[in-house]
Parts: structure tokens; C-alpha cells; sequence
């Protein structure tokens, strides 16, 4: 038998994480579009930096028949958070503040269930890309970053904001996230956590 589970942040009610979750207003817009895939896992990020900002809108899907529509939100030009050769730096426009603000699109899903979602929707696939800057290292400590840089998206939202909205600070939107993986640790153990997660960081060097 399933646990009850908490409406808002969808965790056990005995693991609810809701009191950490905070409620920060931004300037840029957030849209999420999260593949079907991520809404049960573990760790849904996505859903959290939803829930702790005040300026976002997560949607589920693969095809997204609104889009235009979403895209095209007065006050805001659309820029897609995803690695391309010509993508521009994020620093780029925090130097312009006087600027129109940004609806910062971020799918949310692996690697290649992203990359399917812009093939799927053209329209997403043809907007204007926009990267965080180099060095960033994840918090999340129970999995091994597919390539440096690697971020979940909770994380790599709140460096986003950051960068465009400084000196603005975001860090209260990632206490859910640490909260988790530290929930995560502490259920297997940190005897277990210890011989399997930190040798394979350690190897990982």
C-alpha cells in the first residue's frame, strides 16, 4: 500500500518538504516543460523551483499544443536554458537591466528526453539559447554528473537567477533540494552512503 502523499510537493507526508519551500519573487519569468517522464521520480526538481517562485509555470508534457501562446507572454522575450554552439552567456543580459526581462524556458527530463522535447516542438527548438557560466558543480551528491557543469534543474534555475538578477539571492529555493538528499542519505544509511556514493566520487577525480 502507497503512502499518503502530500498534494503541493508530492513527498510523503511523513517527508514533506513544503516548510522549506519558499516564495521568491523574480523578475525573469520561469517556464518549465517537464517530460511525463520526471513527474513521479525521486528527485523533481522541476516542481520544486515551481513551487518557490512566484513567477513560474510548470507544465507536463511532450507536445505542447499553447505553445505559442506561452512563448509569446507581452513583457518578456523567450530564451531556451539548453547548450547550443551559439547560445549566449546568461551574463550577458544581466549587463542590460533596463532590458525587456526574460521568460527563461527550461525543459526538465535527461538528457535525451530534453532533446526530444525540442523535436517534438519546433517552436521550442527555434528559440534563441542561453547557457549558465562554466564551472558550476552539483550538490547533489548521490549521483555522478553525466559531464562537468551538470546541474539539476532546481540548481541550474537558481543559478540562472542569480546571474540575471544579482545581487539578488535565490539560495533559499535549493533547502527542499538539500533536505531531500539529505533525507536520501540518512534512509540508506551513511555507512552505505559512505562505501558506495563518496568511493565513487573519489574514483571519479
Amino acid at each position: 500500500m502507497s503512502r499518503a502523499r502530500c498534494e503541493r510537493c508530492l513527498r510523503p507526508h511523513t517527508h514533506c518538504l513544503c516548510p522549506l519551500i519558499p516564495q521568491l519573487d523574480s523578475r525573469t519569468r520561469v517556464l518549465l516543460l517537464q517530460h511525463p517522464s520526471e513527474v513521479n521520480h525521486a528527485l523533481n526538481t522541476a516542481r520544486l523551483a515551481a513551487l518557490g517562485l512566484n513567477n513560474a509555470e510548470l507544465i507536463v508534457g511532450e507536445v505542447f499544443a499553447d505553445l505559442a501562446t506561452l512563448l509569446n507572454r507581452p513583457g518578456y522575450q523567450a530564451r531556451l536554458l539548453f547548450p547550443a554552439e551559439d547560445a549566449q552567456p546568461l551574463q550577458a543580459y544581466s549587463s542590460e537591466p533596463d532590458s525587456q526581462p526574460l521568460l527563461l524556458v527550461v525543459p526538465d527530463g535527461t538528457w535525451r528526453k530534453a532533446r526530444k522535447l525540442l523535436h517534438l516542438n519546433p517552436l521550442l527548438a527555434a528559440l534563441p539559447r542561453v547557457t549558465l557560466g562554466a564551472g558550476a558543480e552539483s550538490r547533489y551528491r548521490l549521483r555522478k554528473a553525466p559531464g562537468p557543469g551538470a546541474l539539476s534543474t532546481v540548481e541550474a534555475i537558481a543559478q540562472a537567477l542569480e546571474t540575471l538578477e544579482a545581487p539578488a539571492s535565490f539560495e533559499p529555493l535549493l533547502k527542499p533540494f538539500e533536505a531531500l538528499i539529505e533525507g536520501q542519505i540518512a534512509a540508506m544509511g551513511e555507512e552505505t552512503y559512505r562505501r558506495n556514493h563518496l568511493k565513487a566520487q573519489d574514483d571519479s577525480l
